[in-house]
């Protein structure tokens, strides 16, 4: 459901309302001891099993995780790397940043499944990040994700809530994402900008060694003595100590976890690592100690030979890749390249099965993870979606995923987003189908389209119509979904119904007199299935496609004083119907009764448009260059707007504000909250942007788009 939710969304509703979410749902997935514990694997049976170095111990929360990573993954598949790096990368800079309470003492739980949800998200968005990408982003990650988790992690003062077991998870979990990006990026790209990360790490285990030999251990201090103390070190820094921290890192990073890591780390750099880690000497004979415990009849000491055990260790070295045809790939910092030797060798199936960890169908959902060699794939290319975000596309969602979800403002920026080529007339009316991922037009050519809406391109593409409907006489003026049986009400002047989904005709409905012709038509709201239908003779009429004949009849109006009915407006709750007439007069009929509630003199021209919203507000424009607010039953207007130039014939609603255009091309935002008679905001229309006369305007309110229709039959996408 998530999935397509996130397609049938667009980009910047998916990101603001399900990523957001999504991303904070996966800390709740690692929070608590149990989510921290181990799991059996088919392939290791310890939790810290020597030798494979890119390992993937997976924990419980793990297991949890798999779904929310699955959607967050299908996202960055849908709409390109940009969710990646701009929405998710910074996300989990907060995640490990330095929270306000935690200077030193203890983390809080959140803040330890923080970490480890971080970690876990990163390995994921490191195997889908193209070369250029990672090279471009190394210097971000590893100073805002690397550095501050390491800082955790080896931290004397620090303690974790779940103690061992969740710093040796983050610890097995932090260093196997290092080797991942030192097997992506080679030995020489390592040396230039991970030497201090590594080195941090391992720095770790030359701590703890300086304090045994200051004599200061977990049992040397009680945890009921001095809660914190002041260390020197050899290297001029004072650190601060808490003994029960000690004690966890003692068992942390213990001659295993030495072995575990360093041996891998010297098939993997070779010489380098006697560069980048200054203590290795140390490290090396801690991983010699514990290779003496397990297995006295030992092979050569490690710190002597760094390449201690590759036979052995060789495929894990290479990131356990499943494939041994083109292990040499991750052994090269070449990118995907071979090295032969003073030759590069470019593989030509660079996307061989080894490399891919998620496998890309060519269904509608297109995108299946597999399990198998997901665990142990170094580069994942994401592949190109019709829906990726480039050109205005991108800058448009960028600005949209930094706005606060709580924002009322309808923020107008004149981005043109796409455009809908295919009428031969002026654009009379657009109507946005309640989903948002379609909406109708009606122009003067006689036709009604129906087109899509979702993403594509960078700005400048032009969608096809999905739909022509093409058996009315005349230009059409009106055009809704009638939301119950899902169906089409368009009009001409003769009525029609019809299926959206195949364009068949249902019913259509005539004037009773071709003298009388029908002057406006609007739907009744779900659950009611009725035309409201008005004809020039101050006639309202209700029908049902589904029944024959007339559901109900009304008079509005007496004489010709009032003049004819321009539009109609239904309220969100189908109680009443507001006709405004060419007079300026507005009638006010109650639909249960059949009773008319109230008729006044609204505006001194004839009136454009008339909206209905909640809380019975009625809003009407007119071509006395006014815009008012009203109440239903109250005699004078709530608000009342004056349009300096020209009148507003083309408006919609947004939340408390009122989007206008004029025949100047001038989009005027109002808030009904305020009572300023001038728009809050006002943007001309570029002729880049924008060419023609807007005829007619629609707002898509869960997505903040507007969809502007114009006299040369072209309907464009702005925001």
């Amino acid at each position: 459901m998530v999935r397509w939710l996130s397609a049938k969304l667009g980009p910047t509703v998916t990101s603001r309302y399900i990523a957001r979410n999504l991303l904070r749902l996966l800390t709740s997935c690692y929070i608590g001891p149990t989510r921290q514990q181990f799991v059996p694997s088919n392939e290791e049976n310890s939790p810290l099993n020597a030798g494979n170095i890119y390992q993937k111990r997976p924990v419980l929360g793990d297991q949890v995780s798999k779904p929310v990573l699955a959607c967050l993954m299908y996202m960055a598949y849908l709409y390109g790397e940009p969710v990646l790096t701009y929405q998710y990368l910074p996300y989990i800079s907060y995640l490990v940043g330095p929270s306000s309470g935690v200077g030193s003492g203890r983390l809080n739980s959140r803040k330890e499944a923080g970490l480890l949800a971080a970690v876990t998200l990163t390995q994921k968005i490191i195997v889908c990040l193209s070369d250029t990408t990672l090279m471009d982003i190394l210097p971000k990650i590893n100073q805002e994700v690397l550095l501050p988790v390491l800082g955790f992690l080896t931290s004397p003062a620090i303690g974790f809530p779940s103690g061992v077991q969740a710093r040796t998870v983050l610890c097995v979990k932090t260093i196997s994402l290092i080797a991942l990006i030192c097997l992506r990026i080679g030995q020489e790209m390592v040396q230039q900008h991970l030497s201090d990360t590594v080195g941090t790490f391992f720095g770790a285990f030359s701590l703890l060694q300086e304090l045994q030999e200051q004599g200061l251990s977990s049992e040397s201090l009680s945890p009921g003595e001095t809660p914190e103390l002041e260390v020197p070190f050899s290297d001029g820094r004072a650190l601060p100590l808490d003994p029960a921290t000690l004690a966890e890192l003692q068992k942390v990073f213990s001659p295993e976890m030495a072995y575990t890591t360093y041996v891998p780390f010297s098939c993997l750099l070779g010489d380098v690592i006697r560069t980048i880690v200054p203590n290795h000497s140390l490290v090396g004979r801690l991983a010699n100690l514990y290779l003496e415990s397990v297995n006295p009849k030992s092979l050569p000491l490690v710190s002597q030979e760094p390449a201690l055990g590759t036979a052995c260790l060789d495929q894990d070295a290479r990131g356990s890749e499943p494939s041994s045809s083109h292990h040499e790939d991750s052994h090269s910092g070449t990118f995907g390249s071979v090295l032969v030797g003073n030759r590069i060798q470019v593989p030509a199936d660079t996307q061989h099965a080894s490399s891919g960890s998620l496998c890309f169908s060519p269904r509608a959902d297109g995108f299946c993870p597999s399990s198998a060699s997901e665990e142990n794939a170094l580069k994942q290319d994401l592949p190109r979606s019709a829906h990726i975000l480039c050109g205005n596309w991108l800058a448009y969602w960028q600005y949209e995923i930094g706005v606060s979800q709580h924002d009322p403002r309808f923020h107008f920026h004149q981005i043109k987003l796409q455009s809908f080529l295919g009428h031969t007339g002026a654009i009379k009316c657009v109507a946005p189908l309640s989903c948002e991922d379609f909406f109708l037009s009606g122009s003067k050519d006689k036709t009604v389209r129906l087109w899509p809406l979702y993403n594509s391109g960078d700005g400048t593409s032009e969608t096809e119509p999905r739909l022509t409907y093409a058996q009315h006489k005349k230009s059409v003026f009106y055009v809704s979904q009638l939301e119950a049986p899902q169906q089409v009400v368009s009009c001409d002047g003769t009525v029609h119904v019809w299926d959206q989904f195949t364009g068949k005709l249902l019913r259509t409905f005539d004037a009773l007199d071709s003298k009388v012709p029908i002057t406006a038509v609007t739907t009744m709201p779900s659950p009611h299935s009725s035309i409201s239908v008005a004809s020039a003779d101050s006639v309202l009429r209700f029908i049902d496609h589904r029944k024959p004949g007339l559901q109900h009849e009304f008079r509005l109006a007496s004489g010709v004083s009032a003049g004819l009915i321009r539009c109609l407006a239904v309220s969100p709750s189908g109680r009443s119907v507001m006709a405004g007439f060419s007079s300026g007069f507005i009638v006010l009929l109650d639909t249960r009764t059949g009773l008319i509630l109230r008729g006044w003199p609204a505006h001194e021209g004839d009136i454009l448009q008339i909206k209905a919203a909640e809380g019975s507000v009625l809003i009407s424009s007119s071509s006395d260059h006014s815009l008012t607010v009203w109440k239903e039953l109250e005699q004078k207007p709530l608000h009342q707007y004056k349009s300096a130039s020209d009148p507003i014939h083309a408006f919609d609603l947004y939340g408390s504000e009122v989007v206008t255009g004029t025949v100047a091309n001038k989009i005027g935002v109002y808030s009904m909250l305020e009572s300023s008679a001038f728009p809050t905001s006002t943007t001309k229309l570029s002729s880049e942007n924008f060419r023609g006369t807007l005829t007619s305007l629609a707002v898509l309110p869960t997505k903040c788009h507007l969809l502007l229709g114009s006299d040369n039959g072209v309907i464009r996408l702005l925001a």
